[in-house]
């Protein structure tokens, strides 16, 4: 089944994240029906885990895309312990958004026809190649190339989507994907959107991800 990893700060152990469909069956292509714009699909809902075996707790959401509001919305939230030890101020203060921005990549597929791969569709889990980042070094290096507006807006898209589908700040993550200031990140999104490219995808300054 699809799964990501997390690893939340050096030093401590990796967090695996499993991503599923609402009828339990795992995350493929044909699951991402959802058409936003002409070169991206997603999955119109999931449903992710993670367990911690640190401090044995389980956390599981589903979430669904609301295109009235440009992001994924979470509907349920179930944390439970999996272990008699847990720690129970864990299972207390367990949140989703760091799961929704593990999961969503698996969740989102784009055209990269011409640009990054052989192939027509490609999930976004599946470029991934850094840990803490969604894009391998190649397209983040074609990305910046001056005059590269297409790869760019692609990069971008895929960036300012994962993030502003989980409902977190996507400006700060152009920054630190592409190594650029926080100017350049937001002048690129607004190419973007001006653009097309972020059409279905908002982000609201000041809200909070879902917790």
């Amino acid at each position: 089944m699809p799964s990501c990893e997390i690893a939340p700060r050096k030093g401590k152990m990796v967090f695996v994240v499993t991503v599923m469909t609402v009828e339990d069956t795992p995350m493929t292509l044909d699951a991402m029906t959802e058409r936003i714009g002409d070169s991206l699909r997603i999955a119109p809902a999931f449903v992710a885990s993670m367990v911690n075996t640190e401090v044995g707790v389980e956390t599981t959401l589903e979430a669904r895309y609301r295109r009235d509001k440009g992001r994924f919305v979470v509907f349920t939230v179930v944390n439970r312990a999996i272990d008699d030890e847990f720690d129970p101020e864990a299972l207390r203060r367990a949140t989703a958004s760091p799961i929704l921005r593990a999961a969503i990549p698996q969740c989102m597929a784009i055209d990269l026809e011409r640009q990054f791969s052989d192939s027509q569709w490609v999930t976004v889990s599946d470029l991934a190649q850094r840990e803490g980042r969604l894009l391998p070094d190649f397209v983040t290096r074609e990305a910046v190339k001056r005059g590269a507006k297409q790869a760019r807006m692609e990069a971008i898209q895929i960036v300012y989507g994962v993030n502003a589908l989980a409902g977190l700040a996507p400006v700060k993550a152009v920054q630190e994907e592409f190594g650029v200031p926080h100017r350049t990140a937001s002048d690129w999104i607004a190419t973007a959107r001006k653009g097309g490219w972020l059409e279905g995808m908002t982000y609201a300054v000041g809200r909070q991800a879902e917790s």
